[in-house]
């Protein structure tokens, strides 16, 4: 659909209606006045899937206003580094970012509820908290708060666990690990002996190939393969139990926000769905080639031991007792979110997941592939 010419065709039919074109230009001047923002990303252009959601958004937002609410996109370190980005819309550097809200968990842990935190939710289950279970509302409680205003703004997806220089098998392994890993994932890792380091998607090459790290999680396999990881870390692990999806998310500045006409504030709403649908879209049309690609090329593909998993669930229960035991804002959020958790998967394994696992077994059966 041309969203410019339905706005325009909407608003004409409108104003026929209201039979008042004497008013028409200077209403839609009021509703649709010149603004131009600047929009900073924790993300590097090569990585063209996660950084397009805010090109996205910002082309929505152009094409629906025929070229009044302007959004011009820059790339991580063409403003500010990656990792600062919430702190440029806090400061007003920038009117509004594209990024993780987990890169912030240092400020708050309840950042990390606007992205992800580890055993929660797939990526149906938390849209369907964030849109229809009031999770937008309750995370806005909060990051307005930090003179922030919250959209989701993408999603991977559940990531893979990682890349590892060497084999891991059993916990022991885990030990004195130095392990690149964001959120509140990197806490619950400490507790099985890996050392976390934060570190922006486009330095992690270099740390793995130098020594830094011992190992990294990124997102999956299309933006992996583009950063080169199996070259220096050759075993790649699953799942991302840290990361059953990941919410990227637009901060806006929160006075900003408020200063925007309704239209324009609806609109971004609007947006930043759409942007959210159609990044995810395109990992899942993604990934899977560049998955065989890397097998293709080396890449050494491991399970986490089943040791490795229950241990991990129970050192992150152990995390969200000590956070919700001295946050309340968290623990109100999380308590919303877990909630939701026990019914989304009760229902999801009703019909889902057995017509999922059907449906693998007749792709292992090879029963899937075209024959003609």
């Amino acid at each position: 659909m041309d969203r410019r010419k339905f706005l325009t065709n909407t608003t004409v039919g409108a104003l026929g209606a209201a039979g008042s074109t004497a008013l028409a230009a200077p209403a839609i001047a009021q509703t649709m006045p010149k603004i131009q923002w600047r929009c900073t990303s924790s993300f590097p252009k090569s990585l063209d899937t996660i950084y397009g959601g805010a090109d996205d958004l910002a082309k929505y937002v152009r094409e629906a206003t025929d070229g009044n609410f302007d959004i011009q996109v820059f790339a991580a370190g063409e403003i500010v580094p990656g990792l600062q980005a919430a702190d440029a819309v806090t400061n007003g550097t920038v009117q509004m970012c594209h990024t993780a809200s987990y890169y912030y968990v240092g400020k708050d842990p309840t950042y990390a509820l606007g992205a992800t935190v580890p055993f929660a939710l797939n990526a149906r289950g938390l849209h369907a908290w964030l849109y229809h279970g009031g999770g937008v509302g309750l995370l806005n409680e909060f990051f307005n708060t930090q003179g922030l205003h919250y959209m989701p703004g993408g999603n991977t997806g559940t990531q893979m666990g990682g890349w590892f220089r060497r084999e891991i098998n059993t916990l022991e392994d885990l030990k004195g690990l130095k392990m690149r890993i964001a959120g509140l994932a990197g806490q619950a890792m400490q507790k099985l002996g890996v050392v976390p380091q934060q570190i922006a998607g486009g330095d992690i090459y270099p740390s793995l190939e130098k020594g830094v790290i011992d190992a990294a999680e990124w997102i999956g396999p299309y933006d992996d393969e583009k950063l080169g990881f199996y070259k220096v870390a050759p075993f790649y692990y699953y799942p991302g139990w840290w990361e059953g999806s990941l919410a990227l998310c637009f901060f806006v500045n929160q006075q900003q926000y408020e200063q925007l006409p309704a239209a324009y504030k609806s609109l971004l709403e609007t947006a930043s769905r759409a942007a959210t649908i159609e990044m995810l879209a395109e990992y899942d049309y993604k990934n899977p080639l560049a998955l065989k690609q890397l097998v293709g090329a080396g890449a050494k593909l491991r399970p986490f031991s089943q040791e490795i998993m229950q241990a991990s669930f129970e050192a992150t229960q152990q995390v969200y007792e000590e956070i919700n035991a001295k946050n309340a804002p968290f623990k109100k959020i999380y308590d919303s979110m877990i909630a939701f958790r026990n019914d989304t998967y009760l229902w999801q394994q009703v019909a889902e997941y057995t017509f999922d696992t059907f449906m693998m077994i007749k792709q292992r059966e090879g029963r899937l592939a075209n024959k003609a």
